[in-house]
This record gives C-alpha cells, sequence and structure tokens, in this order.
C-alpha cells in the first residue's frame, strides 16, 4: 500500500494493514484477514459475507423487523447499517437514541435474526442524507473546515465517538456480538482535504474505543487519487463500484492498495437516487444480477474453496427521507433529492419483495444455500380514498350540517381548518422574531432545519414596477415573497432570483425560507442556509430585518393547528398556508400513498409524524408513503398540510395502495 498515508501510530498500526491479522490459533470468536489465502476468516474458518444496506433512520421502528427479516430470506448473511451523526446529536451534548433512533435496539435485533453488522458509523455517511450526516450546528462556527484535522470539528467528532463508541464495543463479533466489521470515514478520497491527520486521528479514536481486534476498513471509488487521499495504512482499503463497471478492472483498483487480503466491493449499486425535477431512475434486475454474479463468479474462477474471498454490498431498501432528512448534491447546481429513497432497490421503500430481489436471490442460491422458508410477503396496502381540505364554515350547497359531516359518501369522515402561515407566526415562533440590520443565515440562529421567515418593510413608494432581487447563490434553497401578505411568487436557488413588485412605503415584506435539505457529498458540505446576502430594491439594499425561526414540528406535535381555534383567512389561497383534515381509517391501519391532485409544494403531517416534502409540480415523485404504523384506528387521524405556494381551488388528498413515482412535470416550477 505505497499509496497509504504515512503511518507513525506504533500499536495502533498493524502494517500493511488493518489488523487483526491471522493468527496461528484464533480466539473462539473473531474476525480476521488472512493475507495468505486472500480471505476473511471467521472463528478461523475461511468466510465470505454478501450483505446488504439498510438505513434504519429511513424506516419506522415497527417495520424493522419485516424489513430485516426479508433480507434475511434472500440470502443475505450480512447487512450493512450507517449511523448518521446528526439524527443522534440534535445540539452540542444533546443526544437521542430513543424510538426510531434507538440504534443499539436495531443492531440487536439484527442479532436476533441471525445477521451479521458492517458498521459505517462516519463521522460522514453521505448516503444522501441531510449534510452527509454531520450536524447542522457545526456550521455555528462559520469558518470551520470540516472532515479535516480542524480543532473545532475534532473536539465535537471526539465527543460524538465517545458516546456511540460505547454503545457499540460490545456488539462487536469478538465481544460476543454480531459487528464483524466498522468503516471509518465514508469515501473520504472523494473529498477534496485529504487530510491524512484527521484520518489517523479517526483510526486512533477507533482503536482506542473500539479495541485492537475489530476489522476497521475504508470504503472509496477506484479512481486513483480517491484511492490515494481516503486510504490510510492501518485500514483495510475497500472499493465501490455498480453494475457497469468491468468488474476485473474495479478490483485491480483495490489490489493496487491491498496487494493481498480479500476482494471488498462495499457498495454495488444495485440502483439509484432520485432527484427533484429529473426521471425516476431505474436499473434493470437483469443488469444487477449478471454483475454480482460476475463478482462471485471472479471468485470462483481463482479457487472453488475459496468462494469466501469475496465480500459484496449493496443498497437493498432504501426507504423514506421523512421530515427533512433528505440531503442533496452538487453537480454544476443543487440537486435536492426526493423525499423517497426507493433507489428502485430489491425491497421497495415500502418494504415489498421486487422483481430484482428475486433475481439476486436467484444469482446468490447458486452460491450457498438459501434460508427454509417462505419469503415474507409484501406488506397489505390500502386506498383510503380521498380526504377534501377546505376553508372551515365551507359547507356544500344545501347542506345544513357542520362543515366536519357534509361529506357524501364513500369518503372518509373529515374536518377542516386553514390558516395563512403568517397569520399564525405568534403560534409558530413563540420566542418573537429577531431584529437584525441585514438577514442572518439558519446556522447564525441555530435553525436546523425547516423554514425562516424574514420580513422588513418597502423603504419608499414603488409604484412602477421595481426589481426586487438577491445576490446570485444566496436564496438557499428556496424563498416565497409576500408583499403586504400578497403572494409574489418564488425565488430559487440557482434559478429565479429577481421579481417584479409595486407597493408603497411602510408595506410588509416577508421572504420565507426554505431548506431543501444541506450537499450531502463533495467539497460544499459546508451548506449554509436561508438568506445568505442581502435582498435589494433595484439595487438598493434592504435593512432592518426582522427574523421569525419557524418551530412547526415542535407546534404541530403538541396539537396545533387541530386543537386551536380556526383563524380567518386574511387572504386567497396562493402562498404559504396551513390545511388540515381528518380521516378515520375502516378498522385496519395499513400502509398506503398519499397523492396531492393539483398542489404545488409543501410538507405533509399525519398524526404529528412529519411524512416529508411533496412536490408534484415538479416531480418525478407524486405520491408520499404513509406508513400504517403512523395511522390510528378507533379515532380519528389528523392531516396538517403546509402548502408553500398554491393549493387547487378544491384542495383534496387521494390516499391509493400504490405509489406514482416517476411524474416529471418540469425542472423549473
Amino acid at each position: 500500500g505505497a499509496w497509504k498515508g504515512v503511518a507513525g501510530l506504533g500499536e495502533y498500526l498493524q502494517p500493511p494493514s488493518t489488523a487483526p491479522l491471522l493468527q496461528a490459533s484464533p480466539p473462539a470468536r473473531s474476525f480476521q484477514l488472512d493475507y495468505e489465502e486472500n480471505c476473511f476468516r471467521k472463528d478461523g474458518v475461511p468466510f465470505r459475507y454478501i450483505s446488504g444496506s439498510i438505513h434504519y433512520a429511513r424506516v419506522p421502528r415497527p417495520s424493522w423487523r419485516d424489513r430485516l427479516l426479508k433480507m434475511y430470506m434472500s440470502g443475505l448473511s450480512a447487512v450493512q447499517v450507517y449511523v448518521p451523526w446528526n439524527y443522534h446529536e440534535p445540539l452540542p451534548g444533546v443526544y437521542d437514541f430513543v424510538g426510531n433512533r434507538d440504534v443499539e435496539a436495531f443492531l440487536d435485533l439484527t442479532a436476533e435474526l441471525g445477521l451479521l453488522v458492517i458498521l459505517r458509523p462516519g463521522p460522514y455517511i453521505c448516503a444522501e442524507w441531510e449534510m452527509g450526516g454531520l450536524p447542522a450546528w457545526l456550521l455555528w462556527k462559520p469558518d470551520i473546515v470540516l472532515r479535516s484535522s480542524d480543532p473545532a470539528y475534532l473536539a465535537a467528532v471526539d465527543s460524538w465517538l465517545h458516546v456511540l463508541l460505547p454503545k457499540i464495543k460490545p456488539r462487536l463479533y469478538q465481544h460476543g456480538g454480531n459487528i464483524i466489521s466498522v468503516q471509518v470515514e465514508n469515501e473520504y478520497g472523494s473529498y477534496y482535504a485529504c487530510d491524512y491527520q484527521y484520518l489517523r486521528h479517526l483510526l486512533v479514536s477507533f482503536r482506542a474505543l473500539l479495541g485492537s481486534e475489530v476489522l476497521l476498513f475504508t470504503t472509496d471509488g477506484t479512481r486513483v487519487e480517491e484511492l490515494r487521499c481516503g486510504t490510510l495504512q492501518g485500514l483495510y482499503a475497500t472499493i465501490d463500484f455498480g453494475p457497469g463497471s468491468n468488474v476485473t478492472e474495479a478490483f485491480d483498483a483495490q489490489r493496487r492498495i491491498e496487494p493481498k487480503g480479500p476482494l471488498v466491493n462495499s457498495e454495488y449499486y444495485t440502483g439509484w437516487l432520485d432527484y427533484w425535477g429529473e426521471a425516476h431512475a431505474t436499473t434493470s434486475s437483469a443488469r444487477v444480477a449478471r454483475g454480482l454474479e460476475d463478482m462471485l463468479q471472479l471468485g470462483a474462477s481463482i479457487n472453488m474453496q475459496v468462494l469466501s474471498w469475496k465480500g459484496a454490498r449493496y443498497m437493498f431498501h432504501g426507504g423514506t427521507n421523512f421530515a427533512y432528512w433528505s440531503g442533496a448534491d452538487f453537480k454544476d447546481q443543487y440537486k435536492p433529492v426526493t423525499t423517497s429513497y426507493d433507489y428502485d432497490a430489491p425491497l421497495s421503500e415500502a418494504g415489498d419483495p421486487t422483481e430484482k430481489l428475486f433475481a439476486i436471490r436467484t444469482v446468490i442460491s447458486k452460491f450457498q444455500t438459501l434460508p427454509v422458508g417462505p419469503m415474507p410477503p409484501a406488506t397489505p396496502k390500502y386506498a383510503y380514498g380521498r380526504v377534501a381540505l377546505r376553508k372551515v364554515g365551507a359547507c356544500p350547497e344545501g347542506c345544513a350540517a357542520p362543515a366536519w359531516l357534509c361529506l357524501a359518501a364513500p369518503l372518509p369522515s373529515l374536518s377542516l381548518q386553514y390558516a395563512d402561515l403568517l397569520d399564525v407566526l405568534d403560534v409558530l415562533c413563540p420566542s418573537g422574531p429577531i431584529q437584525s440590520q441585514f438577514p442572518l443565515t439558519f446556522e447564525a440562529i441555530k435553525q436546523a432545519h425547516g423554514f425562516v421567515v424574514y420580513r422588513t418593510q418597502l423603504p419608499r413608494d414603488v409604484l412602477d414596477p421595481a426589481t426586487l432581487g438577491a445576490p446570485p447563490h444566496s436564496i438557499c434553497d428556496r424563498g416565497y415573497v409576500m408583499l403586504q401578505q400578497e403572494y409574489q411568487g418564488t425565488l430559487e436557488r440557482d434559478g429565479q432570483t429577481a421579481l417584479r413588485v409595486t407597493g408603497r412605503a411602510g408595506d410588509t415584506l416577508d421572504v420565507l425560507l426554505e431548506n431543501m435539505g444541506r450537499i450531502s457529498f463533495g467539497a460544499n458540505i459546508s451548506d449554509f442556509k436561508g438568506l445568505l446576502g442581502n435582498l435589494s430594491l433595484d439595487s438598493s439594499p434592504l435593512s432592518n430585518w426582522l427574523i421569525y425561526p419557524l418551530a412547526i414540528d415542535a407546534a404541530i406535535q403538541q396539537g396545533w393547528p387541530h386543537t386551536a381555534l380556526p383563524k380567518s383567512s386574511s387572504r386567497g389561497r396562493a402562498g404559504p398556508a396551513f390545511y388540515t383534515g381528518t380521516f378515520e381509517t375502516p378498522s385496519i391501519a395499513w400502509d398506503t400513498f398519499v397523492n396531492f391532485p393539483g398542489w404545488s409544494k409543501g410538507q405533509l403531517w399525519i398524526n404529528g409524524f412529519n411524512l416529508g416534502r411533496y412536490w408534484p409540480r415538479r416531480g418525478p415523485q407524486q405520491t408520499l408513503f404513509v406508513p400504517g404504523s403512523v395511522l390510528h384506528v378507533g379515532h380519528p387521524n389528523n392531516i396538517t398540510v403546509l402548502e408553500l405556494e398554491g393549493a387547487p381551488p378544491a384542495p383534496s388528498l387521494l390516499f391509493l395502495d400504490r405509489p406514482l413515482f416517476n411524474g416529471t412535470l418540469s425542472s423549473s416550477t
């Protein structure tokens, strides 16, 4: 490994790569590298794993067992698991490991079901997750250099690892658990910093907290510069590539770094993610199965007895980017990831076995015995039908009953309410606004996700249309502009950055800024949100801002707006507004998919659970997945919709029994 970072860590390094090396008489439980036979050895016996990725943060906890069991019955011997730092430490020193965030319970469930674990605890994970798993509060220090030996960054990383890794250590294979290997960082060779001091610091920390026996590894692409910057002596180097790659050439790249040891593809891409405004990505089942078989046969062709010298891993179940957790890429422009993380994976977003799963299962059966028993079936789905959302009191003509009763069968029963966002700032920002001469970023006011209102006044009469504009790349990521509470239009990062407006001196100008997800890959992960520059009116900067950080989720989880008296609407339906309704399930709570006919863009909550962003006007995703575990049986389900640009004249939601993924309409609306 001549390219690997310089050593100098004494006992922490075991050249030529990460220990544990094969011992003469291995302990009762061991997972080691064998550089003589180029294989893994589990308890001294040659071993090959076939693994699939699952992200517990993208799967509701009641569904964990179902998804893992389907992975086990597919013939997988292991699962690969990311740990998103920002999911567990929302504020510095504030930790959350309960409910859906109980990573220890998830790991224990994998062990119960007989699956080994390849753990990827970061601190950076990418995963198309908000900021690649790094907490947004790191950006409270604006000049911090992420993923480097910057002391401020390392101090935060060390604090996190001292909380997380002690939870991991007793679950290592050597200690009676099922975690066979642990990744350090993630695709670091693709990052500009190329900071070996940072990688060495992580290596020391992982060894100190996990011990000398655990197998530590890195993952990188196959390009020379990626492997040069992403690998380090003391960490076993693995690679990633997809079904379109030449398998032999790809593993030759790993051999240049690791001349001996098992060949490992740490990320074999069974599908790909979706971006808003682009077509739904798919990868053919035949192509994926052929690539997997090529990898396994490459081992067999060398020596049939050492089929066990290769590891293969791939995205097996994607799940959903609930709430605000979807990340973004930057490829010449900002590209936010959709709410669905279906990924065209072998298990669908809803956890259903696909044609691709059975094709992969067939390939696996050629190399090892499959578990006995049937594949668990798809989870049941239910089309609950249409739920209308209207203004309070908007009863159909001729109906004398209260509005919540005015529905024709067979639609679910509902109640309804409507409120403009600007009319409820007292509820959404109870602490009141922050005053500032110029706009402040989300990070400067310590708002991680969601929305912030920026308010000022027109400094003069504008009788002829004037240009309300923003500097390039300063709208992060979408700005919904209201003048005197009348919606004017939307400003967008890498899109429209100016509107023509008229008004009077003293008129109130509001801009609702939406964070669409921080960049999760590449050099731009210091992705500040909000108004990054000042708005101007015909080139004259605006000043004297009131800034309202909105705590929408906190209000909804406390029962608002369903427990509140309705607010009268101050204007029409254009612009940011809340719509609510209720519906009852017919004695069952099955998974469903909600469609948004005629809606523009916004956020959906059911029973206080944030199901994520919808954007049918841009697509491709047209429906949001609603897990049955979110729904109530026997009493009403509360729906809350924040529509940002404009609801249809007769707003309603349509609950279906199947998803609509590929409905791209526009890349600019």
